[in-house]
């Protein structure tokens, strides 16, 4: 079958996180006859190793999980679970994916290296993607490469991009707790104002980042600040969570150091209690230079459109790239939502076969 029927189908039971009962039951209903090794390394993964009697692998990662989004598009196929659904593509990747194990089964004697495939749980959650390297599974099956793809709005439907080095951010979750002392406005002089220090601290962390060069994109945003419980009382604790998105690994810690520093002054100054936390979060997409010239020399005038800078996005396939050479594509949809909108959808009779026919390629990589 093609990778839209295989869309189409996983579309409707969108599941969430590593609890992916439904999709790995369909997923292994298309792989099973295909003669594969297949195995389960993690809670809610389903890879599948092809054996092509050759001494390296190439794998091809495709995630599974869904969001937590009440689907909006109105589809004949739309999610059949409320308040879930493919809002992000992972329906496309591993239908294409899917579609590209049944092409691999068929023409194993041909292929320049074993394919390994994995369908992995949790990108848009804990990580499934360090899981799975952590489980030694890329070891195991002597892998030397790596590829993936995400669907991509904005980009011409169909169209293959991507860039060498730095494709998508580090991602690091940002939380600063601010704790002063309550007391009511009349006396206010006795507290110490957390609310006040929140907006200090939020003032002098966009400073700070404005400051780093113009050639080093980065973004820190805080989206939610929650403060105070009641309009005539000083503020006693503060809240501000945000995202911290660099690609190098120097501004990265440069810009941790900065952001706990500037929590240090200001404890100092206010006598308030301040709490500055950044989660381990994703690294960067950093593609494998050489890798990435090789590909585009091997395939011609079928190498991916140059992008002229990163993405801004976080994405899990970095955790493969730290292991072996990997590469990440981009798929245009188009003009579309953006991903995570409820109404995301996108045209799949026309990407989704351009998708398959370029990872065809990459499979017969030699």
């Amino acid at each position: 079958m093609s990778a839209v029927v295989y869309r189409r189908a996983l579309h409707q039971i969108p599941e969430l996180d590593n609890q992916l009962p439904e999709t790995i039951r369909y997923v292994k209903s298309v792989l099973e006859p295909l003669g594969g090794k297949a195995s389960s390394p993690i809670t809610g993964s389903v890879c599948v190793f092809f054996d092509a009697g050759r001494p390296e692998t190439v794998a091809f990662r495709a995630d599974m999980d869904a969001l937590p989004v009440e689907e909006a598009t109105g589809l004949p196929y739309a999610s059949e679970h409320p308040g879930c659904m493919h809002a992000c593509g992972h329906d496309g990747h591993t239908a294409m994916a899917l579609a590209l194990a049944e092409y691999v089964s068929r023409h194993l004697q041909e292929l320049p290296r074993n394919v390994l495939f994995l369908f992995q749980p949790a990108e848009e959650t804990t990580g499934g993607a360090r899981q799975l390297c952590e489980s030694g599974i890329l070891e195991q099956y002597r892998t030397r490469r790596i590829f993936g793809l995400h669907l991509w709005p904005g980009l011409e439907a169909g169209t293959i991009a991507s860039r060498p080095g730095p494709l998508m951010a580090r991602s690091n979750e940002v939380t600063i707790t601010v704790e002063g002392k309550s007391v009511h406005l009349s006396r206010a002089a006795e507290g110490r104002d957390a609310l006040t220090a929140g907006i200090a601290y939020l003032e002098r962390a966009y400073t700070m980042m404005d400051a780093l060069p113009l050639d080093q994109p980065r973004v820190l945003r805080f989206g939610k600040m929650v403060s105070g419980t009641v309009r005539n009382a000083v503020s006693g604790r503060t809240v501000l969570e945000g995202s911290l998105r660099t690609y190098r690994e120097d501004i990265f810690r440069f810009c941790r150091q900065q952001l706990k520093d500037i929590g240090k002054a200001l404890a100092a100054e206010t006598g308030c209690g301040v709490d500055v936390h950044l989660s381990d979060g994703y690294p960067a997409v950093w593609n494998h230079e050489e890798l990435y010239q090789t590909v585009c020399t091997r395939l011609g005038d079928s190498a991916p459109q140059l992008l002229d800078s990163p993405a801004l996005a976080a994405e899990d396939f970095s955790f493969y790239q730290q292991y072996v050479p990997g590469i990440f594509f981009f798929l245009g949809v188009g003009d579309t939502s953006e991903l995570h909108a409820p109404d995301f959808s996108f045209d799949d009779e026309l990407v989704l076969p351009r998708g398959v026919a370029f990872l065809k390629k990459l499979a017969m990589l030699g």
